[in-house]
């Protein structure tokens, strides 16, 4: 049986929830769909992560309005990813923050990655004719940048965190709630996307910077909210896990000689039992193999995805 490319067959809506996961701190999920949020703040709201298109972010701002009208001042995206940035005119944010690396991948392939994800993921661009153009950040910084949320409610800091699901991850940190935004770093409960990522950095010290803020609620970049330490740490586990073993059985596989495709089987093998009917996994595989391998081949800047080359690699992973 011929496996549909990507998620191009996934066409069915997922049921979305809208969580209060402390004082003015919003999350939505969306049954393995990119998860977004928001943090009130005295007078402003800051917004974490913008959906694929205006049409689809208007949606959540539709249920963000239910809990507070203040206005979207600070527009925060986790990287640089198609489904997460190009909804941001919706917001009307006076301030568009991201990390410089993500900044330099927009320029590099932004273009490239909206063809790209559309055609992996089409139902997510619902509503596309509404997108002006790429996403540019108004504000970029390098290792931390803390938003005054004003009055009592203290700092939303924004951190980065090391290299990891791309070059310019960033988490949103709630220090006095501890409450943390960790983007696509972490996941709950859904498959990680690893095509453009940095594996070894991800799996050490970028997962031990997360681990080390001590978080008690997690929104991960997909799949359900963490709450409470034990389920924090069973998130940042299963991610570690995850990388781990696609890291161990690529390496044998490329270490004794062997073929992309023959590292895609045996990292399927070995994951299938316990992510394999998590989203996206059957999605996200092929690609995360690709990269990995060009990684321990010695290129260390993530290749370029383009709508040919996705289906390129899809059909020799696939055989």
């Amino acid at each position: 049986m011929v496996k549909p490319f990507a998620s191009s067959a996934d066409l069915d809506e997922k049921a979305e929830t809208l969580e209060v996961i402390g004082d003015g701190v919003y999350a939505l999920t969306a049954e393995g769909d990119p998860n977004v949020g928001a943090v009130e703040g005295e007078d402003f709201v800051v917004a974490f992560e913008a959906r694929a298109t205006p049409v689809m972010a208007r949606r959540w701002l539709m249920r963000l309005r239910e809990h507070t009208t203040k206005p979207v001042r600070f527009l925060v995206l986790s990287h640089y990813h198609a489904v997460r940035v190009l909804g941001a005119a919706a917001f009307g944010a006076d301030v568009i923050v991201t990390h410089e690396q993500t900044r330099a991948l927009i320029a590099e392939r932004g273009m490239e990655d909206w063809a790209s994800e559309r055609a992996r993921m089409p139902r997510l661009f619902t509503g596309e004719e509404s997108i002006p153009g790429l996403t540019w950040p108004t504000v970029t910084f390098s290792d931390r940048l803390t938003i005054d949320l004003g009055g009592s409610r203290g700092d939303l800091v924004l951190r980065y965190c090391g290299r990891g699901h791309t070059a310019g991850d960033i988490v949103a940190w709630l220090p006095g709630q501890r409450i943390l935004f960790a983007g696509d770093l972490v996941e709950a409960q859904a498959a990680l996307y690893t095509g453009d990522a940095f594996h070894l950095d991800w799996s050490s010290s970028t997962l031990d910077s997360v681990a080390a803020l001590g978080a008690e609620t997690l929104v991960g970049g997909r799949g359900a909210v963490a709450r409470g330490r034990d389920a924090v740490d069973a998130a940042i586990a299963q991610t570690r896990a995850f990388l781990t073993v696609m890291v161990d059985r690529t390496r044998e596989v490329h270490g004794r000689g062997g073929t992309p495709r023959e590292a895609f089987l045996a990292v399927h093998a070995a994951l299938a039992p316990t992510f394999g009917k998590w989203p996206i996994f059957e999605h996200c595989l092929p690609f995360n193999v690709q990269r990995l391998w060009d990684e321990l081949s010695g290129v260390d800047w993530p290749r370029i995805w383009t709508a040919d080359r996705d289906r390129e690699v899809w059909a020799a992973m696939q055989g």
